[in-house]
Protein backbone atom coordinates (compact mmCIF):
# COMPACT_ATOMS: atom_id res chain seq x y z
CA UNK A 1 0.00 0.00 0.00
CA UNK A 2 1.35 3.85 -1.11
CA UNK A 3 1.79 6.53 1.47
CA UNK A 4 -1.51 8.42 1.46
CA UNK A 5 0.92 11.72 1.09
CA UNK A 6 2.74 12.13 -1.92
CA UNK A 7 5.42 14.16 -1.77
CA UNK A 8 7.22 14.20 -4.91
CA UNK A 9 6.38 16.67 -7.60
CA UNK A 10 3.64 15.40 -10.23
CA UNK A 11 6.24 16.05 -12.80
CA UNK A 12 8.79 13.53 -11.68
CA UNK A 13 6.16 10.88 -10.45
CA UNK A 14 5.04 10.73 -14.16
CA UNK A 15 8.35 10.35 -15.58
CA UNK A 16 9.79 7.71 -13.74
CA UNK A 17 7.97 4.42 -12.79
CA UNK A 18 8.83 1.32 -10.52
CA UNK A 19 11.31 -0.28 -12.89
CA UNK A 20 13.19 2.64 -13.11
CA UNK A 21 14.01 2.44 -9.49
CA UNK A 22 14.31 -1.35 -9.76
CA UNK A 23 17.06 -0.56 -12.39
CA UNK A 24 18.84 2.03 -10.60
CA UNK A 25 18.47 0.05 -7.02
CA UNK A 26 20.02 -2.99 -9.16
CA UNK A 27 22.96 -1.04 -10.26
CA UNK A 28 23.55 -0.03 -6.80
CA UNK A 29 23.82 -3.52 -5.49
CA UNK A 30 26.36 -4.25 -8.66
CA UNK A 31 28.45 -1.43 -8.20
CA UNK A 32 28.66 -1.71 -4.50
CA UNK A 33 26.16 -4.43 -2.52
CA UNK A 34 23.43 -3.80 -0.98
CA UNK A 35 24.27 -1.13 1.85
CA UNK A 36 24.46 1.03 -1.30
CA UNK A 37 20.40 1.04 -2.08
CA UNK A 38 19.56 4.28 -0.30
CA UNK A 39 16.83 6.59 -1.28
CA UNK A 40 18.46 9.40 -1.11
CA UNK A 41 21.48 8.21 -3.38
CA UNK A 42 18.70 6.69 -5.71
CA UNK A 43 17.35 9.84 -6.03
CA UNK A 44 20.30 11.99 -6.99
CA UNK A 45 21.37 9.24 -9.47
CA UNK A 46 18.25 9.60 -11.48
CA UNK A 47 17.72 12.95 -10.46
CA UNK A 48 14.91 13.71 -8.80
CA UNK A 49 13.67 14.34 -5.68
CA UNK A 50 13.51 11.61 -2.87
CA UNK A 51 10.57 12.24 -2.58
CA UNK A 52 9.37 10.91 -5.95
CA UNK A 53 10.31 7.91 -4.79
CA UNK A 54 7.27 7.57 -2.42
CA UNK A 55 5.10 7.70 -5.68
CA UNK A 56 6.08 4.25 -6.26
CA UNK A 57 7.36 2.39 -3.00
CA UNK A 58 6.17 2.83 1.19
CA UNK A 59 9.59 2.69 2.04
CA UNK A 60 13.29 1.13 1.50
CA UNK A 61 12.15 -2.21 2.79
CA UNK A 62 9.04 -2.41 -0.23
CA UNK A 63 11.98 -1.19 -2.96
CA UNK A 64 14.47 -3.94 -1.72
CA UNK A 65 11.54 -6.95 -1.41
CA UNK A 66 10.30 -5.60 -4.77
CA UNK A 67 13.77 -6.10 -6.34
CA UNK A 68 14.43 -9.40 -4.70
CA UNK A 69 11.40 -10.63 -6.11
CA UNK A 70 12.10 -9.19 -9.76
CA UNK A 71 15.34 -11.47 -9.62
CA UNK A 72 13.84 -14.55 -8.44
CA UNK A 73 11.02 -14.45 -11.12
CA UNK A 74 13.89 -13.69 -13.80
CA UNK A 75 15.85 -16.60 -12.29
CA UNK A 76 12.67 -18.96 -12.59
CA UNK A 77 12.16 -18.00 -15.48
CA UNK A 78 15.50 -19.45 -16.88
CA UNK A 79 14.69 -22.56 -15.92
CA UNK A 80 11.79 -22.92 -17.59
CA UNK A 81 13.27 -21.71 -20.77
CA UNK A 82 15.77 -23.88 -20.15
CA UNK A 83 13.64 -26.84 -19.73
CA UNK A 84 11.24 -26.12 -23.13
CA UNK A 85 14.59 -25.91 -24.93
CA UNK A 86 15.49 -29.81 -23.60
CA UNK A 87 15.77 -32.21 -26.44
CA UNK A 88 14.82 -35.75 -24.05
CA UNK A 89 18.86 -36.69 -24.48
CA UNK A 90 20.27 -36.15 -20.90
CA UNK A 91 23.67 -35.90 -22.35
CA UNK A 92 22.68 -33.32 -24.79
CA UNK A 93 19.97 -31.60 -22.24
CA UNK A 94 23.08 -31.53 -20.27
CA UNK A 95 25.40 -30.20 -22.75
CA UNK A 96 22.63 -27.22 -23.15
CA UNK A 97 22.72 -26.49 -20.03
CA UNK A 98 26.47 -25.96 -19.58
CA UNK A 99 26.39 -23.87 -22.88
CA UNK A 100 23.71 -21.41 -21.35
CA UNK A 101 25.72 -21.39 -18.41
CA UNK A 102 28.92 -20.37 -19.90
CA UNK A 103 27.15 -17.78 -22.33
CA UNK A 104 25.12 -16.26 -19.71
CA UNK A 105 28.39 -15.98 -17.58
CA UNK A 106 30.58 -13.81 -20.06
CA UNK A 107 27.53 -11.54 -21.10
CA UNK A 108 26.10 -11.29 -18.09
CA UNK A 109 28.04 -9.87 -15.30
CA UNK A 110 26.37 -7.48 -13.67
CA UNK A 111 23.49 -10.65 -13.14
CA UNK A 112 26.85 -12.68 -11.66
CA UNK A 113 27.70 -9.77 -9.47
CA UNK A 114 24.06 -8.97 -8.46
CA UNK A 115 23.76 -12.60 -6.63
CA UNK A 116 26.98 -12.68 -5.21
CA UNK A 117 25.63 -9.40 -3.47
CA UNK A 118 22.46 -10.99 -2.86
CA UNK A 119 24.40 -14.60 -1.18
CA UNK A 120 26.22 -12.19 0.98
CA UNK A 121 23.26 -10.62 2.38
CA UNK A 122 21.55 -14.08 2.91
CA UNK A 123 24.25 -14.36 5.53
CA UNK A 124 22.56 -12.00 7.77
CA UNK A 125 19.20 -12.17 6.51
CA UNK A 126 17.15 -15.14 7.00
CA UNK A 127 14.07 -14.37 4.49
CA UNK A 128 17.37 -14.22 2.15
CA UNK A 129 18.82 -17.30 2.88
CA UNK A 130 15.86 -19.23 2.77
CA UNK A 131 14.81 -17.76 -0.81
CA UNK A 132 18.96 -18.62 -1.77
CA UNK A 133 17.61 -22.26 -0.79
CA UNK A 134 14.84 -21.90 -3.19
CA UNK A 135 16.76 -21.19 -5.69
CA UNK A 136 19.47 -23.56 -5.79
CA UNK A 137 17.18 -26.31 -5.43
CA UNK A 138 15.34 -25.34 -8.35
CA UNK A 139 18.97 -25.42 -10.65
CA UNK A 140 20.09 -28.82 -8.39
CA UNK A 141 16.04 -30.43 -9.23
CA UNK A 142 17.28 -29.62 -12.79
CA UNK A 143 20.45 -30.91 -12.60
CA UNK A 144 20.05 -34.12 -10.68
CA UNK A 145 16.92 -34.70 -12.95
CA UNK A 146 19.05 -34.95 -16.05
CA UNK A 147 21.91 -36.82 -14.51
CA UNK A 148 20.16 -39.60 -13.17
CA UNK A 149 18.67 -39.59 -16.43
CA UNK A 150 21.94 -39.83 -17.91
CA UNK A 151 23.59 -42.65 -15.48
CA UNK A 152 20.33 -44.89 -14.47
CA UNK A 153 21.63 -43.78 -10.98
CA UNK A 154 19.89 -41.84 -8.71
CA UNK A 155 21.95 -41.63 -5.71
CA UNK A 156 25.07 -40.76 -8.19
CA UNK A 157 22.94 -38.23 -9.78
CA UNK A 158 22.78 -35.81 -6.89
CA UNK A 159 26.65 -36.32 -6.28
CA UNK A 160 27.44 -35.51 -9.92
CA UNK A 161 24.20 -32.51 -10.05
CA UNK A 162 26.55 -30.77 -7.19
CA UNK A 163 30.10 -31.25 -9.25
CA UNK A 164 28.29 -29.43 -12.26
CA UNK A 165 26.73 -26.87 -10.16
CA UNK A 166 30.35 -25.64 -8.22
CA UNK A 167 31.85 -26.59 -11.41
CA UNK A 168 29.08 -23.66 -13.25
CA UNK A 169 29.89 -21.52 -10.46
CA UNK A 170 33.75 -21.67 -10.84
CA UNK A 171 33.25 -21.17 -14.02
CA UNK A 172 31.80 -17.75 -13.44
CA UNK A 173 34.38 -16.78 -11.31
CA UNK A 174 37.00 -17.42 -14.04
CA UNK A 175 34.69 -15.60 -16.51
CA UNK A 176 34.32 -12.51 -14.29
CA UNK A 177 37.71 -11.45 -15.93
CA UNK A 178 37.41 -9.31 -19.14
CA UNK A 179 40.46 -10.80 -20.49
CA UNK A 180 40.17 -14.06 -23.48
CA UNK A 181 36.57 -15.34 -22.36
CA UNK A 182 36.06 -17.37 -24.86
CA UNK A 183 39.56 -19.03 -25.00
CA UNK A 184 38.21 -19.56 -21.27
CA UNK A 185 34.91 -20.31 -21.45
CA UNK A 186 35.50 -23.04 -24.45
CA UNK A 187 38.24 -24.56 -22.24
CA UNK A 188 35.97 -25.27 -19.13
CA UNK A 189 33.60 -26.81 -21.66
CA UNK A 190 36.10 -29.01 -22.55
CA UNK A 191 36.87 -30.27 -19.54
CA UNK A 192 33.44 -30.15 -17.88
CA UNK A 193 31.57 -31.47 -20.33
CA UNK A 194 33.78 -34.97 -20.83
CA UNK A 195 34.98 -35.59 -17.20
CA UNK A 196 31.20 -34.62 -15.56
CA UNK A 197 29.17 -35.39 -18.80
CA UNK A 198 30.55 -37.53 -21.50
CA UNK A 199 32.33 -39.87 -19.36
CA UNK A 200 29.12 -40.42 -16.81
CA UNK A 201 26.92 -41.75 -19.75
CA UNK A 202 26.09 -45.58 -19.56
CA UNK A 203 27.18 -47.32 -22.87
CA UNK A 204 23.17 -47.76 -23.82
CA UNK A 205 22.49 -43.73 -23.15
CA UNK A 206 20.56 -43.04 -26.61
CA UNK A 207 22.05 -39.06 -25.69
CA UNK A 208 25.86 -40.06 -25.97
Amino acid sequence: MKPAAKAGRPSEASRLNRDDWLNAAFDAVVEGGFERVRVLALAQSLGVTRGSFYWHFADHAELVDALLARWREGEHEVVRRLQGEFTGAPQADLLLLLDAALARAGADLENMRFELALRVLGRRDPDVARMLVQVDSERMALFEDRFARLTGERHRAGELAALFYLAIVGSHQALSRPSSTARIAGYLKGIIGEYLIRQQARPADPGR
